[in-house]
């Protein structure tokens, strides 16, 4: 238990920002940022994917920019500050941190049907009454 918990896990990976001429780290999510993450790209009723896919790449800046230590540089109030930064330097990290963090298309898909069949199930709209 103990090692676990204070284990360093959270890999990081230094990237030169030649926009801001120098370089941060790119680090992986804790679980309750990546719980952050995708409940903010989750689709709520009513919802189009381009309004939850609004400042992705600052999301995941805030979310995964540390310093050499791990620790966070960023924090999600800065989200707007970051969206008017570079896009290319935010594409920059967006791609490091994408891979870091196993983050792809497919793996985003399949989060959001597996998400939907667990909310009909929940629902009891695609299960049989546990009365009959």
């Amino acid at each position: 238990r103990d090692m676990i918990l204070t284990k360093d896990d959270l890999t990081r990976e230094e990237l030169y920002i030649s926009e801001w001429g120098g370089s941060v780290y790119v680090r992986v999510m804790t679980g309750g940022e990546r719980d952050t993450l995708e409940s903010r790209q989750l689709a709520t009723e009513g919802q189009v994917q381009s309004e939850r896919l609004k400042n992705l790449r600052s999301l995941l800046a805030a979310l995964t920019v540390c310093d050499e230590s791990g620790a966070a540089i960023f924090m999600i109030d800065d989200m707007a500050a970051l969206s008017n930064k570079s896009s290319t330097a935010l594409d920059k990290i967006f791609e490091v941190s994408m891979r870091l963090n196993r983050l792809r298309a497919e793996e985003v898909e399949e989060l959001v049907g597996e998400l939907k069949n667990d909310q009909s199930a929940d629902s009891g709209l695609d299960s049989p009454s546990s009365s009959e």
